[in-house]
């Protein structure tokens, strides 16, 4: 019975590890944990993160010993004559030595990971401006045949049924909108954040692909990702903007590279026709019909 026990728990914790990929497009209640990544930058933060437990937690641990030490032998009523000794040579270099290596290992390890997020990788495959204002996020697509540039609202309850984002497991309310930044899987996206010039700093963050970079009116950042796995995935407004700050998400969907040019071709004639086409062929929503004779995926 015990064995049997043991073996049930085992394979619980084996389906719900097996789960953990598919939460790391929104965040979760009760999430303990960084979002499962979707790029390899995120990977490698999420490495980084735990590997910085093993020093966190045994520092703490050690420090929470001494403090129960000190009180417990070095009080008034055990110890009524306190030590004069004013210098251990022994204790000195211990505690000097000690943090300089911790940090040794930790600095390494974060200048990679720095280098490697920070380094933009050569001729990008696709290249997005994201500008922000207050409250929303507009999308220019640059390199194209045709141009293409578009708003990204928050999607307003009474807006879902139009545009077939009933679901809200896969569009969830305050994180859904009206129109996602739509990016090729295994492509390298190079985006430019800016805001608007007479506008306030806001900040695009995605943490599924390890991206947090500020929008500053007047100043042109860049940052890039390149996604492992389709879907959509959620970020958003992490700088605090004013009163609807709380209302500007960010949602990135990724799709095949046949279905982006796809997209890309019908998006630049008919942007509402093209993302219905588009949410039908990913997420089995039956578009219309005069939009399926629109855009054929």
């Amino acid at each position: 019975m015990i064995r049997k026990a043991i073996s049930c728990w085992i394979g619980v914790i084996f389906c719900l590890a097996g789960a953990l990929p598919a939460l790391a497009d929104q965040p979760r209640q009760w999430e303990f944990d960084l979002q499962a990544a979707a790029t390899p930058v995120m990977q490698q933060i999420r490495w980084f993160n735990h590997y910085t437990l093993w020093f966190i937690v045994p520092i703490t641990l050690f420090v929470l010993a001494l403090l129960i030490i000190v009180v417990m032998r070095f009080r008034a009523s055990a110890n009524p004559v306190p030590s004069r000794t004013s210098h251990n040579t022994a204790i000195e270099l211990a505690w000097t030595l000690g943090p300089v290596l911790v940090l040794f290992f930790i600095a390494i390890p974060s200048f990679n990971l720095l280098t490697y997020q920070l380094v933009i990788p050569q001729n990008p495959d696709v290249t997005v401006k994201a500008t922000a204002t207050q409250w929303q996020w507009n999308y220019e697509y640059e390199g194209g045949q045709k141009p293409l540039a578009f708003d990204s609202f928050m999607l307003k309850e009474t807006d879902r049924a139009n545009a077939g984002k009933t679901d809200k497991a896969l569009y969830p309310r305050l994180l859904a909108v009206d129109n996602e930044m739509v990016v090729p899987v295994g492509k390298t996206v190079r985006v430019l954040v800016t805001a608007a010039p007479t506008d306030v700093i806001h900040s695009f963050s995605m943490p599924a692909f390890g991206i947090k970079l500020d929008a500053i009116p007047g100043r042109l950042n860049e940052t890039w990702f390149r996604a492992d796995k389709e879907g959509i995935f959620y970020g958003q407004c992490s700088q605090l903007c004013g009163k609807d700050h709380a209302f500007m998400p960010i949602a990135i969907r990724v799709v095949s590279e046949d279905r982006y040019k796809t997209w890309m071709a019908a998006a630049g004639q008919d942007l509402g026709a093209a993302n219905k086409a588009l949410m039908a062929a990913v997420d089995g929503v039956r578009a219309p019909q005069q939009l399926a004779q629109t855009v054929s995926y």
